[in-house]
């Protein structure tokens, strides 16, 4: 078993790499990334797609979210849920909706139960992390709050891990709790778990 220390080496050395990515190395990762959502054939009009706001050296889905708009697929974004401690809620997400920064400082949809989408609804998550192997194991910032939102599996829904190329590693210690990830796409490739 590995113990926390070692998780957070890893979390914490992979972080320093994303972070200190060019500018332009970020812009080019994004425009990557939709090319390989391409090839996939995973956006089709009418999906319900989950999305997250870029923060601390993610690789930036803004590109995505635009081509999910092009393609008429809904888009959500990830808010603190305000009455399940430590889960997720999603709200849809359009050009003109208004963001307000949550406790870590990261833009979310404000509340309106008219815009909210269940995590079970959803057809794609496409999440954050900070780390990753070819088994399709995640390691994320620590807070647990995807792997508690998505414990039960949705047999039609597909969790695909969105990151640059230099957050793979060879194997990252797994917990029970945590949620593999159907898929993992990078700027240079996409990677499918046995």
């Amino acid at each position: 078993m590995v113990s926390q220390t070692e998780r957070n080496k890893i979390r914490n050395h992979i972080r320093q790499l994303r972070q200190a990515l060019s500018e332009e190395t970020q812009l080019s990762a994004q425009f990557q990334l939709v090319e390989q959502v391409k090839q996939q054939k995973l956006i089709t009009a009418g999906n319900k797609v989950a999305v997250y706001l870029a923060n601390d050296g993610e690789i930036n889905p803004i590109a995505l979210i635009e081509y999910c708009w092009l393609n008429d697929a809904e888009v959500y974004l990830p808010v603190l849920h305000p009455f399940a401690k430590n889960h997720l809620a999603f709200f849809k997400y359009q050009p003109d909706t208004q963001l307000t920064k949550n406790k870590f400082g990261i833009p979310e949809p404000k509340l309106n139960a008219q815009t909210i989408c269940p995590p079970a609804s959803l057809s794609h998550v496409f999440l954050p992390l900070v780390a990753f192997d070819k088994h399709g194991n995640r390691m994320g910032m620590g807070g647990g709050f995807y792997d508690r939102t998505f414990s039960l599996p949705h047999p039609a829904q597909r969790r695909i891990g969105l990151a640059h190329d230099c957050q793979q590693v060879d194997a990252l210690p797994v917990e029970t709790w945590d949620v593999p990830l159907d898929a993992i796409i990078t700027p240079s490739q996409t990677i499918k778990p046995d």
